[in-house]
């Protein structure tokens, strides 16, 4: 099952789609609402009218990852729906040929992470913070964000983001390269869309092409883990998780 109705679209024009994340309170994820996504980004991929996308949040934070309080609860079946949707949706997003536009305007932690590791230009204000908490929630990586995280970010601070498990802030994520500007608040919205105008005058077939031979290698690497992963059939919580994330709630 679907559900991307907690994305609305905006159409500015020119070619240039916006996606509007906006399951408040903290667009917390949930397979569901992870493969309307997967749906929505697969199908702007393939749009020849679309020449660039933007990402943004309708909520205060970006992000803040997994639904913890219903994951808590999930059984087998629900351990595998989660790290299959995690794995498409944000496969879907870094595969796209299109270029795409991350407008980041607060916290975007742990699943939320990888709507910025995966798009092409990030843009945050300058209370964002980023971070990767699996490792404080007693989970590892599905293949997919893992992946993900392996092409985007350098040995150390993927050591220092997944080790850790504490966030970073922006300008800690733009000498990281993380973040590729930082703005203030009233200029975000404008400024993802003064970017995505240069990036849709990019000759499209141009763009895609070398967009593929960036990340051709860590994709079909990345696929592969994720069909190994699927194979094996294994949970994805041990002993520790449940408590884990319940302490993490609060």
């Amino acid at each position: 099952m679907a559900d991307h109705t907690w994305i609305a679209q905006n159409d500015h024009g020119d070619g240039i789609v916006e996606l509007v994340l906006n399951h408040a309170p903290v667009n917390a994820l949930e397979p569901e609402r992870l493969m309307g996504f997967h749906n929505l980004m697969n199908g702007l991929s393939t749009d020849g009218n679309v020449h660039a996308v933007i990402l943004s949040s309708g909520c205060k934070v970006f992000s803040a990852g997994l639904n913890l309080k219903q994951a808590q609860h999930f059984d087998l079946d629900g351990q595998r729906a989660i790290v299959d949707a995690l794995n498409l949706g944000f496969m879907a997003l870094f595969e796209c040929p299109k270029p795409v536009i991350c407008a980041i305007n607060g916290p975007a932690i742990a699943g939320g992470l990888f709507f910025v590791l995966a798009s092409d230009h990030r843009i945050s204000v300058p209370h964002a913070q980023f971070g990767l908490a699996e490792v404080r929630v007693g989970v590892d990586f599905p293949a997919g964000p893992l992946g993900i995280a392996q092409e985007m970010l350098d040995a150390n601070m993927t050591r220092r983001l997944m080790m850790r498990g504490q966030p970073i802030d922006s300008k800690s994520a733009l000498a990281a390269g993380v973040v590729d500007e930082i703005v203030e608040p009233d200029r975000l919205a404008q400024a993802a869309l003064d970017a995505a105008q240069e990036f849709a005058q990019i000759p499209p077939a141009a763009y895609a092409a070398v967009k593929s031979q960036l990340r051709a290698d860590a994709i079909a690497r990345t696929k592969a883990a994720i069909a190994a992963e699927t194979a094996a059939d294994l949970p994805w919580f041990t002993d520790e998780t449940a408590a884990a994330m319940a302490r993490m709630i609060g």
